[in-house]
């Protein structure tokens, strides 16, 4: 083999060694060697579906276990549930066994769907416990340590989960929390408008779907009329969760401020 020839090939299998690692390392889709292991707080509900249909065949994360109320533990998801979402429940859920709220569940992290009249304390449990925890439910929302977060818009703000630690004593756990939907969608409107320009005013106008409000619920759920005018609390949301979102986390004062 000539010098030429054996330097190519040298190339060659370097390459794909640089490859290979990269198919280690990378968090691309598709690319991860290792998925991370979620859990889903709530998962019987209407949100906890939606999560659960959200993991199947993720290339990022693996659905390891399934939790809710006392009245659903130790059934299969399967049986457990009560289906709402269009197609089947996912094979990789159907027969997890569904867990209690205790923090000893076989994954990595949590996704929290949990109503807020139990949300708030079972999160603080999981990350006392070393869980990290992302939240959909409002309780945490707006404490001064706890990030709420549009990647898009605020990813610094996840500089407050060391303080949160700090503050509260969590070892390795930790809750971050999503906004209310018709906030997520205002607040990426206005980011790059706030940069910009500023801001001193925003007149909102939302229509609310009542699937928001879980099932059972509002009987138009069924018959497809899934508008309503007016929801209590939405609007005080909206008025407080776009500041928090558009702030600069201020490490030194624990909190975000416009």
């Amino acid at each position: 083999m000539s010098a030429h020839s054996s330097d190519n090939g040298d190339k060659g299998g370097t390459a794909q060694q640089a490859e290979s690692a990269q198919k280690r390392e990378s968090p691309l889709p598709g690319v991860a060697a290792k998925k991370w292991r979620a859990g889903v707080l709530g998962a019987t509900g209407l949100v906890g579906q939606r999560l659960v249909k959200l993991l199947a065949d993720h290339p990022w994360f693996e659905l390891t276990e399934v939790a809710a109320s006392e009245r659903s533990s130790g059934k299969s998801y399967a049986e457990a549930v009560r289906w709402h979402l269009d197609g089947p429940i996912p094979h990789a859920a159907r027969s997890l066994v569904v867990k209690s709220l205790d923090p000893s569940l076989d994954c990595d992290f949590v996704f929290s769907a949990l109503d807020s009249s139990v949300a708030g304390g079972a999160e603080e449990d999981f990350a006392r416990a070393g869980y990290p925890v992302v939240s959909n439910s409002k309780n945490h929302r707006m404490d001064p340590d706890v990030p709420l977060l549009i990647p898009e818009v605020n990813a610094s703000h996840l500089d407050a989960i060391r303080t949160q630690q700090k503050n509260r004593g969590y070892h390795g756990g930790f809750i971050v929390t999503n906004p209310n939907c018709s906030t997520a969608g205002l607040v990426l409107v206005l980011k790059p408008l706030a940069d910009a320009f500023g801001l001193e005013k925003v007149f909102a106008v939302t229509l609310q779907a009542v699937s928001g409000a879980g099932y059972p619920g509002v009987a138009s759920m069924d018959i497809h009329a899934n508008v309503i005018p007016f929801i209590s609390g939405e609007e005080e949301k909206m008025e407080s969760e776009p500041q928090k979102l558009l702030g600069k986390w201020m490490a030194s004062a624990s909190s975000t401020q416009a």
